[in-house]
């Protein structure tokens, strides 16, 4: 196995140490990002997706609540064998707002319409997506049972949580694969959990990494040392990036190859 693929914790499932973020495709409300963009065509995202594959990125994050990003990745991705695809359930955004759902039903139903959107048999990872609620949804709501319910049926192959909290890192990973943290440059609050699954040998994926295009300018390449800080950390198997531009993705997969050593 290259630097740039790692184990997702014990799931079986590898994945390239970035991977890549797909609200973008889908959504261009409610987002926090610093400057607007414009949702890209078809030929533009089949072209991205195509580029990001040659690159070696085989991990997708896509989720309900990015607007049509599910579909058109269902539409546009080709080779399905090629990609490890992450999506979620609990968040719907509609009409420019979002809103959650972490009941058992409206979980097996999310589920069942991500994989009609995907065009897929099964998803790899699906995560709970969490409203800042996280003991709650995972001690209260049931959420975790059925995505292992729908686990041992086939449909999915690793389960977890985007998680906001650390007491919420924790539990996610005490009761399933996977957890998505946010860490970051100056952000080292949920450490713990990285740390919780590094030895336990579960799963990390990171959000924010580049606080959503936000990092200091006080350092002369942000970019560059938030991938070197976040890859050389023990227990991260994979970053998530969103980006619809080529040249910062070709950017980001190089730098994310030079804070590995694998250039």
């Amino acid at each position: 196995m290259s630097d740039f693929l790692r184990p997702l914790g014990d799931t079986g499932i590898t994945v390239s140490a970035l991977g890549l973020g797909t609200v973008k495709l889908g959504r261009d409300q409610g987002v926090k990002y610093p400057h607007g963009f414009t949702i890209p065509d078809d030929a533009t995202t089949r072209a991205l997706l195509d580029e990001a594959r040659d690159l070696g990125i085989n991990l997708i994050d896509t989720a309900p609540a990015y607007g049509t990003s599910e579909a058109r990745l269902g539409q546009l991705l080709s080779q399905r064998q090629d990609w490890v695809i992450v999506s979620k359930v609990g968040e719907e955004f509609d009409h420019g707002q979002s809103h959650f759902d972490f009941s058992p039903e409206h979980v097996r139903a999310s589920v069942e319409r991500s994989l009609t959107r995907l065009r897929t048999d099964y998803i790899d990872v699906v995560l709970v997506h969490s409203d800042g609620n996280d003991l709650a949804i995972i001690e209260q709501a049931g959420t975790l049972e059925v995505l292992d319910e729908l686990k041992r049926k086939g449909l999915i192959r690793a389960t977890g949580m985007s998680t906001k909290t650390v007491e919420g890192g924790l539990a996610t990973l005490a009761r399933a694969d996977v957890a998505m943290v946010t860490y970051q440059l100056g952000y080292d609050d949920e450490r713990p959990v990285i740390e919780h699954a590094a030895a336990h040998n579960k799963g990390i994926l990171i959000k924010k990494a580049f606080a959503s295009g936000h990092l200091s300018n006080a350092i002369t390449d942000p970019v560059q040392a938030s991938l070197d800080h976040i890859l050389g950390t023990p227990g991260v198997s994979s970053i998530i990036a969103g980006t619809i531009n080529p040249a910062h993705l070709r950017e980001n997969v190089n730098k994310a190859r030079m804070a590995l050593g694998a250039r």
